[in-house]
Protein backbone atom coordinates (compact mmCIF):
# COMPACT_ATOMS: atom_id res chain seq x y z
CA UNK A 1 0.00 0.00 0.00
CA UNK A 2 3.01 2.51 0.78
CA UNK A 3 4.32 1.31 -2.71
CA UNK A 4 1.16 2.12 -4.55
CA UNK A 5 1.02 5.83 -2.51
CA UNK A 6 4.13 6.88 -3.39
CA UNK A 7 3.90 5.87 -7.26
CA UNK A 8 0.92 7.81 -7.42
CA UNK A 9 2.58 11.26 -5.61
CA UNK A 10 5.55 10.54 -7.72
CA UNK A 11 3.74 10.17 -11.23
CA UNK A 12 1.87 13.27 -10.05
CA UNK A 13 5.09 15.41 -9.44
CA UNK A 14 6.96 14.01 -12.61
CA UNK A 15 4.18 15.10 -14.53
CA UNK A 16 3.50 18.01 -13.15
CA UNK A 17 7.14 19.30 -12.77
CA UNK A 18 7.56 18.41 -16.64
CA UNK A 19 4.01 20.26 -17.31
CA UNK A 20 3.14 16.84 -19.20
CA UNK A 21 -0.53 16.67 -20.18
CA UNK A 22 -2.60 13.52 -21.21
CA UNK A 23 -3.33 12.85 -24.39
CA UNK A 24 -6.09 10.89 -25.64
CA UNK A 25 -3.76 7.91 -26.63
CA UNK A 26 -1.79 8.03 -23.59
CA UNK A 27 -5.48 7.68 -21.34
CA UNK A 28 -6.19 4.90 -23.58
CA UNK A 29 -2.68 3.00 -23.26
CA UNK A 30 -3.62 3.82 -19.39
CA UNK A 31 -6.98 2.39 -19.65
CA UNK A 32 -5.19 -0.81 -20.95
CA UNK A 33 -2.74 -1.03 -17.84
CA UNK A 34 -6.01 -0.95 -15.64
CA UNK A 35 -7.70 -3.43 -17.57
CA UNK A 36 -4.58 -5.64 -17.28
CA UNK A 37 -4.39 -5.41 -13.73
CA UNK A 38 -8.67 -5.87 -13.34
CA UNK A 39 -7.92 -9.04 -15.63
CA UNK A 40 -4.97 -10.82 -13.56
CA UNK A 41 -6.86 -9.93 -10.40
CA UNK A 42 -9.76 -11.32 -11.33
CA UNK A 43 -8.24 -14.20 -12.53
CA UNK A 44 -5.77 -14.92 -9.53
CA UNK A 45 -8.97 -14.36 -7.09
CA UNK A 46 -11.24 -16.92 -8.78
CA UNK A 47 -8.45 -19.62 -8.78
CA UNK A 48 -7.66 -18.63 -5.36
CA UNK A 49 -11.06 -19.21 -4.27
CA UNK A 50 -11.85 -22.10 -6.11
CA UNK A 51 -8.35 -23.70 -4.29
CA UNK A 52 -9.80 -22.76 -1.25
CA UNK A 53 -13.24 -24.58 -1.52
CA UNK A 54 -11.62 -27.53 -2.83
CA UNK A 55 -9.55 -27.62 0.49
CA UNK A 56 -12.34 -27.11 2.81
CA UNK A 57 -14.63 -30.05 0.52
CA UNK A 58 -11.17 -32.29 1.15
CA UNK A 59 -10.87 -31.55 4.80
CA UNK A 60 -15.16 -32.96 5.02
CA UNK A 61 -14.09 -36.07 2.44
CA UNK A 62 -10.84 -36.72 4.82
CA UNK A 63 -13.06 -36.56 7.75
CA UNK A 64 -15.94 -39.23 5.67
CA UNK A 65 -13.69 -41.62 4.74
CA UNK A 66 -12.14 -41.60 8.01
CA UNK A 67 -15.14 -42.27 9.86
CA UNK A 68 -16.03 -45.09 7.13
CA UNK A 69 -12.94 -46.87 7.99
CA UNK A 70 -13.58 -46.82 11.70
CA UNK A 71 -16.82 -48.24 11.59
CA UNK A 72 -15.81 -51.00 9.30
CA UNK A 73 -13.36 -52.03 11.91
CA UNK A 74 -16.41 -53.90 13.37
CA UNK A 75 -16.66 -56.24 10.71
CA UNK A 76 -13.16 -57.78 12.05
CA UNK A 77 -12.81 -59.73 15.14
CA UNK A 78 -12.25 -57.40 18.00
CA UNK A 79 -10.46 -60.50 19.73
CA UNK A 80 -7.94 -61.31 16.70
CA UNK A 81 -6.65 -57.53 16.11
CA UNK A 82 -7.25 -55.05 19.20
CA UNK A 83 -4.58 -52.71 18.50
CA UNK A 84 -6.15 -51.17 15.39
CA UNK A 85 -9.05 -49.05 17.28
CA UNK A 86 -5.95 -47.68 19.38
CA UNK A 87 -4.03 -47.03 15.79
CA UNK A 88 -7.10 -45.44 14.29
CA UNK A 89 -7.10 -43.06 17.22
CA UNK A 90 -3.40 -42.06 17.20
CA UNK A 91 -3.61 -41.46 13.65
CA UNK A 92 -6.61 -38.99 13.80
CA UNK A 93 -4.85 -37.13 16.67
CA UNK A 94 -1.84 -36.95 14.03
CA UNK A 95 -3.70 -35.67 11.47
CA UNK A 96 -5.00 -33.22 13.94
CA UNK A 97 -1.71 -32.12 15.35
CA UNK A 98 -0.42 -31.68 11.62
CA UNK A 99 -2.98 -28.57 10.90
CA UNK A 100 -3.03 -27.13 13.85
CA UNK A 101 0.91 -26.78 13.83
CA UNK A 102 2.05 -26.03 10.00
CA UNK A 103 3.51 -22.91 11.26
CA UNK A 104 6.51 -25.03 12.70
CA UNK A 105 7.86 -26.31 9.54
CA UNK A 106 10.41 -28.91 11.69
CA UNK A 107 7.49 -30.32 13.89
CA UNK A 108 4.90 -30.40 10.98
CA UNK A 109 7.86 -32.48 9.00
CA UNK A 110 8.22 -34.45 11.99
CA UNK A 111 4.34 -35.41 12.98
CA UNK A 112 3.77 -36.27 9.03
CA UNK A 113 6.49 -38.89 9.01
CA UNK A 114 4.80 -40.65 12.57
CA UNK A 115 1.59 -40.25 10.84
CA UNK A 116 2.93 -41.91 7.74
CA UNK A 117 4.20 -44.78 9.55
CA UNK A 118 1.04 -44.88 11.30
CA UNK A 119 -0.61 -45.04 8.23
CA UNK A 120 1.41 -48.28 7.30
CA UNK A 121 1.01 -50.18 10.69
CA UNK A 122 -3.04 -49.73 10.25
CA UNK A 123 -2.75 -51.15 7.00
CA UNK A 124 -0.26 -53.85 7.34
CA UNK A 125 -2.73 -54.77 10.67
CA UNK A 126 -5.96 -55.19 8.75
CA UNK A 127 -4.94 -57.05 5.84
CA UNK A 128 -3.40 -59.72 8.40
CA UNK A 129 -6.71 -59.52 10.22
CA UNK A 130 -8.73 -59.93 6.65
CA UNK A 131 -6.35 -62.24 5.81
CA UNK A 132 -6.89 -64.60 9.13
CA UNK A 133 -10.67 -64.15 8.76
CA UNK A 134 -10.32 -65.10 5.35
CA UNK A 135 -13.73 -63.33 4.16
CA UNK A 136 -13.70 -61.73 0.83
CA UNK A 137 -16.66 -59.90 1.47
CA UNK A 138 -15.29 -58.37 4.54
CA UNK A 139 -11.43 -57.87 2.83
CA UNK A 140 -12.87 -55.75 0.30
CA UNK A 141 -15.13 -53.48 2.28
CA UNK A 142 -12.26 -53.04 4.78
CA UNK A 143 -9.41 -53.03 2.47
CA UNK A 144 -11.60 -50.65 -0.09
CA UNK A 145 -12.31 -47.97 3.10
CA UNK A 146 -8.33 -47.76 3.97
CA UNK A 147 -7.53 -47.12 0.30
CA UNK A 148 -10.14 -44.20 0.55
CA UNK A 149 -8.31 -42.50 3.77
CA UNK A 150 -5.24 -43.06 2.23
CA UNK A 151 -5.99 -41.35 -1.20
CA UNK A 152 -7.51 -38.26 0.18
CA UNK A 153 -4.72 -37.87 2.32
CA UNK A 154 -2.48 -37.72 -0.18
CA UNK A 155 -4.69 -35.60 -2.09
CA UNK A 156 -5.05 -33.19 0.33
CA UNK A 157 -1.06 -33.28 0.58
CA UNK A 158 -0.90 -32.54 -2.84
CA UNK A 159 -3.31 -29.55 -3.00
CA UNK A 160 -1.48 -27.39 -0.22
CA UNK A 161 1.18 -27.16 -2.79
CA UNK A 162 -1.09 -26.56 -5.81
CA UNK A 163 -0.77 -22.42 -6.06
CA UNK A 164 0.37 -20.36 -9.41
CA UNK A 165 3.88 -19.84 -9.79
CA UNK A 166 5.44 -16.65 -7.88
CA UNK A 167 6.11 -14.74 -11.18
CA UNK A 168 1.84 -14.51 -11.83
CA UNK A 169 2.15 -12.74 -8.14
CA UNK A 170 5.51 -10.71 -8.96
CA UNK A 171 3.28 -9.58 -12.42
CA UNK A 172 0.27 -8.72 -10.50
CA UNK A 173 2.20 -6.43 -7.85
CA UNK A 174 4.53 -4.82 -10.64
CA UNK A 175 0.84 -4.17 -12.39
CA UNK A 176 -0.36 -2.95 -9.39
CA UNK A 177 2.50 -0.79 -9.33
CA UNK A 178 2.36 0.59 -12.76
CA UNK A 179 -1.50 1.11 -12.22
CA UNK A 180 -0.58 3.52 -9.21
CA UNK A 181 1.95 5.11 -11.46
CA UNK A 182 -0.05 5.97 -14.19
CA UNK A 183 -2.77 7.08 -11.98
CA UNK A 184 -1.23 9.67 -10.39
CA UNK A 185 0.47 10.77 -14.04
CA UNK A 186 -3.51 11.02 -15.17
CA UNK A 187 -3.60 13.68 -11.86
CA UNK A 188 -0.82 16.28 -13.13
CA UNK A 189 -3.92 18.86 -13.86
CA UNK A 190 -4.45 18.37 -10.37
CA UNK A 191 -3.39 21.69 -8.37
CA UNK A 192 -3.43 19.56 -5.37
CA UNK A 193 -2.98 15.62 -4.21
CA UNK A 194 -6.48 14.59 -3.84
CA UNK A 195 -5.08 12.31 -1.07
CA UNK A 196 -8.79 10.66 -0.07
CA UNK A 197 -8.62 9.40 -4.24
CA UNK A 198 -5.50 8.14 -3.50
CA UNK A 199 -6.05 6.68 -0.10
CA UNK A 200 -9.04 4.70 -1.63
CA UNK A 201 -7.04 3.46 -4.46
CA UNK A 202 -4.61 2.06 -2.74
CA UNK A 203 -6.16 0.41 0.13
CA UNK A 204 -8.72 -1.36 -2.03
CA UNK A 205 -5.80 -2.63 -4.52
CA UNK A 206 -3.91 -3.53 -1.12
CA UNK A 207 -6.64 -5.74 -0.10
CA UNK A 208 -7.70 -7.21 -3.13
CA UNK A 209 -4.04 -8.45 -3.88
CA UNK A 210 -4.07 -9.58 0.13
CA UNK A 211 -7.28 -11.15 0.05
CA UNK A 212 -6.16 -13.34 -2.93
CA UNK A 213 -3.22 -14.22 -0.94
CA UNK A 214 -5.20 -14.94 2.00
CA UNK A 215 -7.56 -17.60 0.02
CA UNK A 216 -4.69 -19.04 -1.54
CA UNK A 217 -2.62 -19.88 1.37
CA UNK A 218 -5.63 -20.42 4.10
CA UNK A 219 -3.67 -21.52 7.17
CA UNK A 220 -1.18 -18.59 7.19
CA UNK A 221 -2.93 -15.52 6.94
CA UNK A 222 -6.85 -13.87 8.20
CA UNK A 223 -8.57 -16.26 5.65
CA UNK A 224 -8.41 -19.54 7.47
CA UNK A 225 -10.32 -23.14 6.91
CA UNK A 226 -9.50 -24.36 10.36
CA UNK A 227 -13.37 -23.99 11.32
CA UNK A 228 -13.49 -27.17 9.33
CA UNK A 229 -11.42 -29.15 10.74
CA UNK A 230 -13.69 -29.26 14.23
CA UNK A 231 -15.39 -31.91 11.95
CA UNK A 232 -12.12 -34.43 12.52
CA UNK A 233 -11.83 -33.20 15.82
CA UNK A 234 -15.53 -34.06 16.65
CA UNK A 235 -15.08 -37.35 14.36
CA UNK A 236 -12.44 -38.29 17.15
CA UNK A 237 -14.15 -37.48 20.32
CA UNK A 238 -16.86 -40.25 18.79
CA UNK A 239 -14.34 -42.85 18.46
CA UNK A 240 -14.77 -44.49 22.10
Amino acid sequence: MLGLLFLLEFGRRLARRHSISVEAAAGTLDSAVFALLGLLLACTFSGAAGRFDARRAQIVEKTDALGTAWLRLDLLPAESQPALPDLFRRYVDSRLAICSNLQDVEATTAELQHSNALQSEIWNRAVATCGEKREPATTTLVVEALNAMFDITTTRAAAAHMHPPLVVFGLLFLLALASAFVAGHGMASAPSAPWPHMLTFAAMISASVYLVLGLEYPRAGFVRIDGFDQTLANLRRSMH
